[in-house]
């Protein structure tokens, strides 16, 4: 296998060393995501469930702790009715803090003035509904047009957990970036980009080593969960993805057990958890955050001041790249939630319908941009011309 560099600026991690395996270098952190929380009196908010650095470090060696830890965790992340409700009720002041992007629309374009945008979209429950079954998560022909226009005005790239080849085959539109597995899989696109810039076509993949471990996991998993009704595992190259929305709650420990029994057989893998899905992923320094930066500096934008990425996501994964657009100072992320999170995103969008709403206001303020620089244009030559006269 080719060595491939991964260029981890120091500035972004917390605790790392680098560790040689194979032919190839691979960064180990303890750093995680945020947990959820829910808002409590005074505008604050309170934590629901421990982070995955706690769910995966300092346990009893028997594992139980562990798998309550990952239970609860589970549960986090599938509030009651009485915990909606709660969220409900505090919506507004959580709006102050993170407005709609829909409401803020004219300051955002305000704040991008004599910038180069660019577009990175989360895909489940962002351009498509979250749904039972993963395989069935279709985005509307409206999103798919929608999104084809965005990309004719602005380089724009699918970030997601799914496999990239999986994620292509929902979207099916070959002007845009794909980065699949949490950033682990990143293609350029396939019928050429006018933003490349004579650039060689863009494919990384910086755990290619794990391939061979991934799909052991994925296969004993297949076998160790299959007597618990209702959950999946889906094979995502580079990560492995168990889905428990369809799991009975007096089943999840359960469940956690048997993704504990694999897991702890490969210490080069960890878990991480998204909404209602329990995913297993190489321990390398590479997230989706990273796949931002990586693309920007593709596209040439890494050293620029002029850039302005926009990042559009709905779940725990995304906050990687909020944070690193809010550590560069650049652009800001939306968040897609009807209820209120903790997240290092700037606004926020309820769903994806609102999502094709944000991003067809975008597109039609583009063109009336280039619209309004053309006929400026214009105007410029015909008093050029008039004066030769």
């Amino acid at each position: 296998m080719t060595q491939q560099n991964v260029v981890v600026p120091k500035s972004n991690l917390n605790i790392a060393i680098t560790v040689a395996v194979s032919n190839s270098a691979a960064i180990f952190s303890t750093a995680t995501h945020k947990p959820p929380s829910v808002p409590v009196g005074g505008g604050g908010f309170m934590n629901l469930a421990i982070s995955t650095k706690n769910l995966l470090h300092n346990l009893d060696p028997n594992g139980a702790a562990k798998i309550n830890s990952w239970v609860d965790s589970m549960r986090a992340s599938s509030p009651t009715p009485a915990q909606k409700c709660s969220l409900s009720e505090d919506q507004s002041s959580w709006k102050l803090q993170h407005p709609s992007a829909l409401d803020m629309f004219e300051q955002i374009i305000k704040a991008s003035k004599g910038k180069k945008i660019v577009m990175f979209l989360d895909y489940d429950g962002t351009l498509s509904p979250i749904v039972d079954d993963p395989d069935r998560a279709f985005m509307s022909d409206a999103m798919r047009a929608t999104v084809r226009k965005l990309a004719r005005y602005f380089p724009t790239a699918i970030v997601s957990g799914r496999c990239r080849d999986k994620v292509y085959n929902f979207v099916r539109l070959a002007e845009l970036y794909y980065a699949g597995s949490h950033g682990m899989d990143i293609k350029g696109p396939s019928k050429g980009s006018k933003y490349m810039k004579g650039a060689q076509s863009v494919h990384f993949q910086p755990a290619s080593e794990f391939l061979p471990m991934i799909n052991e996991v994925y296969t004993t998993l297949l076998d160790k969960i299959k007597s618990i009704p209702g959950a999946t595992v889906e094979h995502n190259k580079f990560c492995v993805s168990v889905h428990f929305r369809c799991v009975e709650q007096n089943k999840w420990g359960e469940l956690a057990q048997e993704v504990r029994s694999v897991l702890k057989q490969y210490p080069k893998l960890r878990l991480s958890q998204g909404r209602k899905v329990l995913e297993i992923r190489p321990t390398i320094k590479w997230d989706k955050g990273k796949a931002l930066e990586f693309l920007l500096e593709s596209l040439g934008y890494a050293n620029c001041t002029d850039v302005f990425p926009v990042y559009i996501g709905d779940d725990r994964t995304d906050e990687d790249a909020f944070k690193v657009l809010r550590e560069r100072g650049q652009g800001f992320g939306i968040l897609v939630s009807k209820s209120p999170k903790d997240t290092h995103a700037s606004y926020s969008l309820q769903e994806p319908s609102e999502v094709m709403v944000f991003l067809r206001q975008l597109v039609e303020w583009r063109k009336m941009t280039l619209r309004r620089q053309c006929r400026l244009r214009r105007e410029l030559e015909e008093m050029k011309t008039s004066t030769r006269k």
